[in-house]
């Protein structure tokens, strides 16, 4: 019997018209995510924060370039881990290492009060981690189809929704313990790493649900396997010699697009990472947070909202790979169990503190995690677009997404007319942030699932892993240039003020924005036929 997807038997059981199996990966991904961004919400605010709050009191350019060079590393490091799976390990082991390495270094962060020693050692085993798993997760999504049309992008589009609920959870509970005075910073490193934890186990005991996709290169089953392995490899290698020979323009013309979407990309995320470094001190030092009376309660009940309606959806989306996995593999589901749990002890125990304070202040973390609640209030509706004839080009998702980035950026320079040339601290309305990671968030559904998907169509089959390490090298130069551009927050502000700084980020992605859609006609005839 011929399975319409890739894995196992199991794996042909589907969640939301998806393979089982996809939602083994959204969740090993979301508590990944949870421990990234739980984490990276937290570092410019305890690096800046004052030695008497428990931080280090760093200066804003020290603390933004350390940020910078963080996220821009974990970023380049998958283009070795995508080696090191292609060619000894496979997705899956690099997957389990790589987690396994980033529990490590999220302990060690936990233990930051001790010396400063296993913060910057935490930093490391992040990094060196993520390079493991970032690209492979990734290639593993694509194996799980064998259409490469609409349906694949949806794919990733879910996926995608699982990374931001991850990346929501995270920011939300780790910037609130973290910051909370009766917990502090080093309790929400620890929390981070906890859910990595789970993350790492709930997949290593349902693996066997990819059936062959993503073992190690040379891992083969019995005898049989490995005549029928070896006839099939002699094939293609014959028929590779043919396709290369007729098709090397094909080859070339598509690594070409590939090329060209991770240079528009790098200016996306450099203006969008800004949310982790200057978007975060406007939060912290120009944004009124105080809230009391009527305010503070409107807070209160829209926070809960937040945070239990994402949570509802995310666990009914458990109970149904429950319904079609716990049969098979019931030590990850009870495992993912486990862990729900926990989270929702944190939230409850969260909202109650909080509607017990009677002018409460929110955290400058928590807008943080706009930009991961509009993913999932969105990310189903732009992946029934995909999935429409209304579905636009790559290239045209591309332009799209930039501009709405730049008009993020144009609406917070906008609310930012009024802060004094040179000003530390400023009261700016709340609005501007909200609608800036409102537009922000539209703009990153076009770039970066259709990012990922792109690269899983146009590259050629053996070269996936690298493909994919490839396109987070772009990454990096944007979160470098991202965490440089910040640091020089203060001058610019001092000099030409905080709205100017703004329109550097509006001016710029929209001018991208406009040169990706005159590229259009031009790409797609060089992606030769991959829609």
């Amino acid at each position: 019997m011929e399975f319409k997807f890739g894995g196992s038997e199991t794996n042909q059981k589907t969640v939301l018209g998806h393979p089982s199996g996809l939602f083994v990966l959204f969740f090993t991904e979301m508590w990944e995510r949870f421990s990234y961004y739980g984490m990276r919400a937290l570092l410019v605010l305890f690096l800046i924060s004052a030695l008497s709050d428990g931080g280090w009191g760093w200066e804003r350019a020290d603390a933004t370039l350390l940020y910078g060079w963080y996220t821009g590393l974990v970023y380049i490091t998958p283009i070795i881990g995508g080696y090191i799976a292609d060619k000894f390990t496979g997705y899956r082991n690099a997957i389990v290492i790589g987690a396994f390495l980033m529990t490590l270094g999220h302990a060690s962060m936990a233990l930051e009060g001790f010396t400063s020693s296993f913060f910057y050692l935490g930093l490391f085993l992040l990094i060196i981690g993520n390079g493991m798993f970032k690209p492979n997760i990734s290639s593993i999504v694509g194996q799980l189809y064998k259409s490469q049309g609409k349906e694949k992008d949806a794919g990733y589009t879910i996926f995608y929704m699982g990374i931001n609920a991850g990346a929501f959870l995270g920011i939300l509970l780790c910037g609130y313990i973290g910051e909370s005075p009766d917990w502090g910073w080093h309790y929400g490193f620890g929390l981070a790493g906890i859910f990595m934890f789970f993350g790492m186990l709930q997949f290593y005991y349902a693996q066997k649900i990819f059936g062959k996709i993503g073992l190690a290169p040379n891992k083969v089953g019995d005898l049989d396997d490995t005549v029928e392995n070896s006839i099939e490899k002699i094939g293609d290698d014959i028929e590779e010699v043919v396709e290369d020979a007729n098709n090397s323009k094909v080859v070339k013309d598509r690594l070409i697009v590939i090329g060209v979407f991770a240079f528009f990309t790098i200016f996306f995320w450099w203006a969008f990472e800004q949310a982790g470094s200057s978007m975060t001190i406007f939060a912290n030092d120009y944004t009124d947070r105080s809230l009391e009376g009527s305010g503070a309660l409107t807070f209160k009940i829209i926070n809960t909202i937040l945070t239990v309606g994402p949570m509802l959806i995310i666990t009914y989306v458990l109970s149904m790979l429950f319904k079609q996995t716990f049969g098979k593999y019931s030590l990850s589901n009870i495992l993912l169990a486990f862990s729900f749990l926990i989270i929702w002890i944190i939230v409850i125990y969260m909202l109650y503190k909080q509607f017990n304070d009677p002018a409460p202040e929110v955290p400058a973390s928590w807008y943080g995690i706009l930009n991961s609640f509009f993913i999932i209030a969105f990310a189903p509706l732009f992946s029934k677009i995909w999935e429409s004839k209304y579905n636009p080009s790559g290239p045209i998702k591309f332009a799209i997404g930039l501009i709405l980035l730049g008009i993020g950026f144009g609406i917070l320079a906008y609310g930012s007319t009024g802060i004094p040339l040179g000003a530390k601290t400023a009261s700016v309305s709340m609005v501007f942030l909200i609608l800036a990671y409102l537009f922000h968030t539209l703009g990153e559904l076009c770039v970066s699932p259709v990012g990922l998907s792109y690269v899983s169509k146009l590259a050629p089959l053996k070269l996936v892993g690298m493909m994919f390490g490839i396109w987070f090298v772009a990454n990096f130069i944007a979160n470098l240039t991202a965490g440089w551009t910040a640091s020089y927050l203060d001058p610019i502000v001092e000099e030409y003020g905080m709205s100017n700084f703004f329109l550097i980020f509006t001016a710029i992605p929209i001018l991208a924005g406009i040169i990706m859609m005159l590229l259009n006609s031009t790409l797609i005839k060089k992606m030769h036929g991959v829609k």
